[in-house]
């Protein structure tokens, strides 16, 4: 008979697919057997009925990142990956950039000195490319063959926009190692026209952040990216979409059989414009980009969550504090173009998804496992995680369907000093994490030692099921036979 680590047990199993009641045994940190009843254990953990799903694999956070001005994130891999932990996720992906100049081997060992040593959790990087030079397209298979098989592209910020030659150029070499691109889609200089013309009227509070990154600078923007990926029939992941407009050309090309992945949200999801239209510098907590929108764009985005339209849903956890280590670095009164971007909300990604989402019937439970585990594992190549099975990791988090919570600052656990989430009433909340077998999270304590999480290698993008476009141009049997070189 198996001598088990760990049996979980009474509990409710969920996946992407199914619900059912069984328990779980688990050696060497991997899922060994899920049976009715399990006996055994050196340690057992009762359930007591709740869910027992996927860990959340965070697939879209800003930790120990500097911003293109050189700003950094206020979390570090250790707070960051605690706070991600008691938000329910046992993995994550957070950003490694680079900036103007730096060689992509430099950028990889910083954030490898950043990591290792702190996070609670596994880990692995999606690479910034901000500086595409020949130099740094020859280092990129390197990247691949080592797992990081994704890396992030603008098309906005004059600091880190490359133009869509660049992306060209990335994305045929991405195509080439199966690798997939990923992009922040805003039409850079509809952006600067608006911010221009609302400084000359004097209008700069942060409230008319909100109204200076159109939706139609994101819809054009994701219309070109879709247009440039095309073109060389390469994969592409449009990161944070916040219009209906946007997401209704993912929607259209994925029917088309475009190689094409996207995300939205919960900013997008639970807060409106509105919510920066507040007394002195209070709106700047609620500042990200692309900004949030309306409450009509809200009903829309959840449609398409509910269709299909996103693999995921993801926090764009950007941490900035309300103070001159972040949002006013440049002043306390700055206008808004030089406050720093972005909101957190790792910890709290998850517990709105099912709160918004299952309690309320938006989705169902097995759509939750999906938008929050295991789509991120298939598009992403996270080997062996994402869901409940043998051979699986044991990345586990026990719910309580029937919690109800007030969102407080506290129960982030991250390095800020405020939540846009606060005072939020929430159902369901995750009590217990566990990664690889070690319970990292349980009852409201940490568990774990910094340093514990490991790196992930990741795969090559699966476009099982994607066909692709194969544009004339580029087809020998319609371009007079030019073998065009990628």
């Amino acid at each position: 008979m198996t001598e088990f680590d760990t049996v979980i047990h009474s509990g409710r199993i969920a996946t992407a697919s199914d619900i059912f009641d069984a328990d779980i045994g688990i050696v060497d940190g991997r899922i060994a057997a899920i049976g009715e009843k399990i006996a055994g254990g050196a340690r057992r953990i009762d359930a007591g009925g709740k869910l027992l799903v996927p860990g959340g694999i965070e697939a879209h956070a800003h930790i120990a990142q500097e911003s293109s001005t050189g700003l950094m994130s206020a979390d570090d891999y250790y707070s960051g990956s605690v706070s991600a932990a008691f938000g329910g996720n046992s993995t994550f992906i957070p950003f490694a950039a680079q900036h103007r100049g730096q060689s992509i081997a430099d950028v990889i060992a910083t954030y490898d000195g950043r990591a290792a040593p702190q996070s609670v959790l596994d880990y692995s990087y999606h690479l910034i490319i901000s500086d595409p030079s020949a130099a740094v397209l020859e280092e990129l298979p390197g990247v691949f063959a080592r797992g990081i098989t994704s890396f992030k592209v603008f098309m906005t910020y004059d600091l880190m926009n490359i133009g869509d030659g660049g992306m060209l150029d990335i994305l045929t070499v991405a195509k080439t190692h199966g690798a997939l691109t990923m992009v922040h889609a805003e039409n850079n200089d509809m952006v600067k026209w608006m911010n221009k013309r609302l400084a000359a009227s004097g209008l700069t509070a942060p409230k008319y952040h909100a109204i200076s990154r159109p939706e139609l600078a994101e819809e054009e923007a994701i219309n070109r990216a879709v247009s440039l990926a095309k073109l060389v029939d390469a994969a592409l992941f449009i990161v944070h979409v916040s219009t209906a407009g946007g997401a209704a050309i993912v929607q259209r090309e994925k029917l088309a059989g475009t190689k094409l992945f996207a995300e939205t949200c919960p900013q997008y999801l639970a807060l409106t414009r509105n919510d920066l239209d507040r007394p002195g510098m209070e709106g700047a907590k609620f500042m990200c980009s692309p900004p949030v929108r309306d409450a009509a764009t809200q009903v829309a985005l959840w449609r398409h969550v509910q269709s299909g339209t996103f693999e995921s849903v993801s926090s764009d956890h950007a941490p900035y504090r309300m103070d001159a280590s972040g949002k006013f670095a440049n002043g306390a009164e700055a206008p808004y173009p030089k406050i720093s971007n972005g909101m957190p909300g790792i910890a709290m990604r998850l517990p709105y998804l099912f709160s918004e989402g299952v309690a309320k019937g938006r989705i169902t439970l097995q759509q939750f496992v999906a938008l929050s585990s295991t789509n991120a594992a298939k598009t992403f190549g996270v080997a062996k995680k994402g869901t409940i099975a043998p051979g699986y990791d044991a990345d586990i988090a026990i719910w309580d369907p029937e919690a109800r919570r007030t969102a407080t600052l506290a129960d982030q656990h991250d390095n800020m000093d405020y939540t846009p989430f606060e005072g939020m009433e929430t159902e369901g909340w995750p009590v217990l994490t566990m990664n690889r077998g070690d319970v990292v999270v349980e009852n409201g304590e940490l568990k774990a030692e910094r340093g514990r999480g490991r790196f992930i290698a990741r795969n090559p993008v699966d476009l099982t099921g994607k066909p692709g476009h194969r544009a004339k141009e580029l087809d020998t049997a319609q371009n007079f036979g030019a073998e065009i070189a990628p």
